[in-house]
């Protein structure tokens, strides 16, 4: 997984205010907290930010105020829901060694058998506990050859070295639907009607 250095300053005014003259020079609120520290306010380039959460679980180096560094892993971030820059990012502080739970993103790869058939994904994301130092950026599973009907569970994917599944094992994560199926709660409807049309 990638280590990405940002530059933070402490800062000690809070409230609207403040926050909205931090993002008018381009600058991002957050703070920084765990290891029962007391939470560290912290202003974060927005451009670098911006750039690094592009990769989940992304390790960040934090350089703050020039005096000490610390590593953090992004636990939740707040963005425009219109123009989508960053509002405010809780970091949560972590050392070389640590286990932490994040979500991983679940990707699917190789091409379903043929049919037309759709691969529904269930589980965006699965939760695992891995060292903060190797969090996986994505689980990649196969979906090479599935016919409709099949199912893959969290138990079934192929997890990193070292990486431990916290989600329910026999949780569906992805299946495959049969290319002309409906939606479920639909279907009892449509027969309904279909029957009715040929009365």
């Amino acid at each position: 997984m990638s280590e990405v250095k940002i530059t933070a300053e402490t800062r000690s005014e809070f409230g609207k205010g403040a926050a909205r003259r931090i993002r008018r020079d381009n600058k991002v609120p957050g703070v920084l907290y765990g290891h029962g520290t007391d939470p560290l306010h912290l202003t974060l380039p927005g451009h670098d930010l911006l750039l690094a959460l592009r990769t989940p679980n992304v390790l960040l180096s934090l350089d703050i105020d020039g005096k000490s560094n610390e590593l953090a892993i992004p636990k939740a971030v707040q963005r425009d829901p219109l123009k989508g820059f960053l509002e405010h990012v809780d970091l949560l502080l972590v050392k070389r060694g640590e286990k932490v739970t994040v979500e991983v993103p679940v990707q699917a790869e190789g091409e379903l058998a043929a049919g037309g058939n759709l691969l529904e994904h269930v589980l965006n994301t699965v939760s695992v506990e891995a060292e903060a130092t190797h969090l996986p950026e994505a689980v990649t599973v196969s979906v090479e050859g599935l016919e409709a009907g099949s199912s893959v569970l969290a138990k079934d994917l192929t997890l990193p070295n070292g990486v431990v599944l916290v989600t329910d094992a026999d949780a569906v994560v992805l299946q495959v639907l049969a290319a002309q199926a409906e939606e479920p709660a639909a279907e009892g409807e449509a027969a309904e009607a279909a029957e009715g049309a040929e009365a």
